[in-house]
């Protein structure tokens, strides 16, 4: 089947697709005049969306390989996400509300979320978890990294302003300045210096690099249990348990960033399940409130949460607002309910398995890597782009990671027909 032959059935031609009748080139004049040019993006308008497929004007339906990294693990508009949001939207129960009172949708929203997880920092207590909300996942990243601080300074005696976080070569936690300054990307933080101190770099899987580490100063480490824009990494057996030992050992804080590999992407709800790792603190978002509402939480044990934050220490104007806990629950349900995360499981090794053949008869694959449908095809010219860029005139979305790796990150709703579209255009462009 070629590009074009692949149309939307239930769409009149001529019929408005999506939001506006402007034309796809109008669409590119307005970016370039009025748009910042913080993305090198593909030549195609998405006009509309529906579970893991893009639509076009034009009549083209593309497979979703990115899920918005992660943030579509549900699938696009979900109709049950889509009914709680409409519902909230309709019931006048979903604007934003002064954090000075109280509203019963982040009540439940904090409970959800806190009883989702295991106890986490159980060295601290039984007595339960904390979530604070915020919207992006940087913004969430960043609580942690108060977390972090505030628990050298208090708990370990470490001077304000000598803390230290001990985070990994070839991290992405975002792009706001205090996580930048850690960043191994000179284009993350190229002349947006001063940049923010109290940061050590090690290599990600490492152990012993960690070890040398450590001073009396350090009050943290922050890691991705499976690295995503880095370039598709799974660290070696056994390292999320070695950095467990050693923040027991040192009386540090270990947090995971499951912004992008939480939420049943790897196979498990949590990424950190695959080592039976329980971290001090985890920072999620995306996936968590169905892609409809940007949401990011940062949750910890109780003990730990009600040590560092008091009234005044933080805050956020739409952070856990009503509309977006609404989603939030509703996302919740879906990926428990449905078992996103065991069908990532399941739906991920086939398609592991299918790639696996691809790149034993191609030229081009260096390694596969992966788990659940978090997987990167590692290519030896160091150019993945090329390669998407071919899948995206097959119909098939992807984007690189790190340059050099396809990332293969479907919705997780994705059927057997769906990993057979996936196996078939990679087969094309990487198989000659």
């Amino acid at each position: 089947m070629t590009t074009r032959e692949t149309k939307i059935e239930h769409i009149d031609a001529g019929k408005k697709v999506g939001f506006s009748n402007l034309s796809d080139q109008e669409i590119y004049n307005f970016e370039e005049t009025f748009g910042a040019h913080h993305y090198d993006r593909l030549h195609t308008v998405i006009r509309k969306t529906e579970g893991a497929w893009l639509y076009t004007q034009d009549g083209r339906k593309i497979l979703d390989c990115l899920a918005a990294y992660s943030a579509a693990n549900a699938g696009h508009h979900h109709p049950k996400i889509v009914a709680a949001a409409v519902e909230a939207l309709q019931g006048h129960y979903s604007s934003v509300i002064s954090n000075v009172v109280y509203t019963d949708l982040l009540a439940l929203f904090c409970k959800r979320v806190s009883e989702m997880l295991p106890q986490l920092a159980p060295r601290f207590g039984s007595g339960g978890n904390k979530m604070l909300p915020k919207n992006g996942g940087v913004e969430s990243v960043e609580t942690a990294i108060k977390l972090m601080r505030y628990f050298g300074f208090k708990q370990k005696g470490i001077p304000d302003g000598k803390q230290e976080i001990i985070v990994f070569n070839n991290n992405f936690h975002g792009r706001m300045i205090a996580v930048i300054s850690f960043s191994s990307s000179k284009l993350y933080k190229e002349g947006f210096g001063p940049l923010t101190p109290g940061y050590v770099s090690v290599p990600f899987g490492d152990i012993e690099a960690v070890k040398k580490a450590i001073t009396p100063n350090t009050c943290g480490i922050l890691v991705e249990p499976m690295q995503g824009e880095g370039g598709m990494y799974q660290p070696p057996a056994g390292f999320l348990k070695g950095l467990r030992e050693l923040c027991d050992q040192h009386e540090l804080l270990l947090v995971a960033d499951e912004i992008q590999v939480g939420m049943g992407r790897t196979g498990k709800m949590f990424c950190f399940q695959h080592e039976n790792v329980i971290p001090d603190a985890v920072v999620l978002g995306k996936a968590i409130a169905g892609g409809l509402a940007p949401v990011s939480v940062m949750v910890t044990n109780r003990e730990l949460m009600d040590m560092t934050f008091k009234p005044g220490s933080d805050g956020s104007t739409f952070g856990g607002y009503p509309f977006a806990c609404a989603c939030g629950l509703a996302a919740i349900d879906v990926i428990e309910k449905e078992k996103l995360p065991e069908r990532s499981a399941a739906m991920g090794k086939i398609l592991k398995d299918k790639i696996d053949k691809i790149a034993a008869r191609s030229p081009f694959v260096k390694e596969v890597r992966g788990k659940g449908l978090f997987i990167g095809i590692e290519v030896k010219s160091g150019d993945a782009m090329v390669f998407c860029r071919k899948l995206l005139d097959l119909d098939l979305l992807a984007n690189d990671s790190h340059h050099h790796t396809i990332r293969i990150s479907p919705p997780l709703i994705i059927n057997d027909s769906e990993v057979d579209y996936i196996a078939d255009r990679l087969e094309k462009v990487l198989v000659p």
